[in-house]
């Protein structure tokens, strides 16, 4: 593209790279969404747990989707995505720490992951099973949190996702997810890289607008009724190599799929691995949560060890360095 093409286009502003969520409005088709974008951060969520590679992908949708869906949220406070199904990954649990920070980790059963593979049944619907999802909305103390829960069975995340608007919300969403291994140059390393769009049906919208991407159709015609199949048909069209290849920002996959319509950009949102986990959170844990005699229970050779589950950090504790509680 030339400079001045670019320009005409707001592109020539620095776009966003990974590890970001890109909000934005389709103006003509009464259309809101995100764009994520993850990275480093994912890789590193992923790279620690050492998982197999059909985890690996799952957990990574999972950790995209609460990128979207918890950037959102417009206060301080946690958004919660889990998983609990009888299939071979039983468990998925993704923290959203707003503004910025995520983590998460997943729970497999090695053997019935391996019959699966065997089987060919590697689909995320079919690594999930049956059971449930849940997302929970936690603003912190002296607040109720707010928790809606679908049903799993033997759907995607993707599929999930929609149906969980529709039932909580009332909103028309589509999402689409995809999650991919990139081998940097100089580097033999695959590393993961995740990303997504949600896009959800609100003629209302507005915000602080950073650059507009100027579509060259006039749509002003479209039947109101026609707008969200408008929308959802150009989404469809993206394919997964499209969603996390690194030499394409969101910006512009984002003018890719809605040139014809127009699309408008806000500021980026970084996203960012972080955990939360802390040496004094434990302690008060162990202090509060536990008696004297559990305490003891749980110290092998003198000590207590607690390992953090997301980042895999281990704490160790004196059990004689808590207060008795009966």
């Amino acid at each position: 593209m030339t400079d001045t093409f670019m320009s005409a286009l707001g592109l020539d502003r620095p776009e966003a790279g990974d590890d970001t969520v890109v909000p934005f409005t389709l103006d003509k088709l009464d259309t809101r969404g995100r764009a994520v974008r993850l990275g480093e951060a994912l890789d590193t969520i992923i790279t620690r747990h050492n998982y197999p590679v059909p985890v690996s992908r799952l957990l990574g949708e999972a950790v995209a989707l609460a990128a979207l869906i918890g950037s959102s949220l417009k206060f301080e406070g946690r958004f919660i995505l889990q998983t609990q199904t009888d299939g071979p990954v039983n468990l998925l649990v993704v923290d959203f720490d707003a503004p910025d920070g995520l983590r998460g980790y997943a729970r497999f059963d090695h053997d019935a992951l391996v019959k699966a593979a065997e089987d060919g049944r590697t689909t995320p619907g079919e690594l999930l099973g049956k059971g449930h999802l849940a997302m929970t909305i936690d603003q912190g103390a002296h607040t109720e949190r707010y928790q809606g829960i679908v049903a799993l069975d033997g759907n995607s995340l993707e599929d999930v996702a929609h149906t969980y608007f529709m039932q909580s919300e009332q909103i028309p969403t589509m999402v689409r997810l995809a999650v991919a291994q990139f081998t940097r140059k100089g580097d033999h390393r695959p590393h993961w890289r995740a990303g997504g769009v949600l896009i959800q049906h609100l003629p209302e919208h507005g915000g602080s607008v950073a650059a507009d991407l100027p579509g060259d159709g006039d749509y002003s015609g479209v039947d109101e009724a026609d707008t969200w199949t408008q929308s959802k048909t150009l989404l469809a069209t993206l394919e997964d190599v499209e969603l996390a290849d690194p030499d394409l920002s969101p910006e512009r996959l984002l003018f890719r799929l809605y040139h014809e319509t127009g699309v408008r950009v806000f500021t980026p949102l970084p996203m960012a691995e972080r955990c939360t986990c802390s040496a004094d959170r434990i302690e008060e844990m162990l202090e509060t949560s536990f008696s004297d005699a559990d305490r003891q229970e749980m110290a092998v050779d003198g000590q207590i060890e607690v390992v953090c589950e997301f980042c895999s950090s281990a704490y160790h504790f004196n059990p004689h360095q808590f207060g008795a509680k009966h």
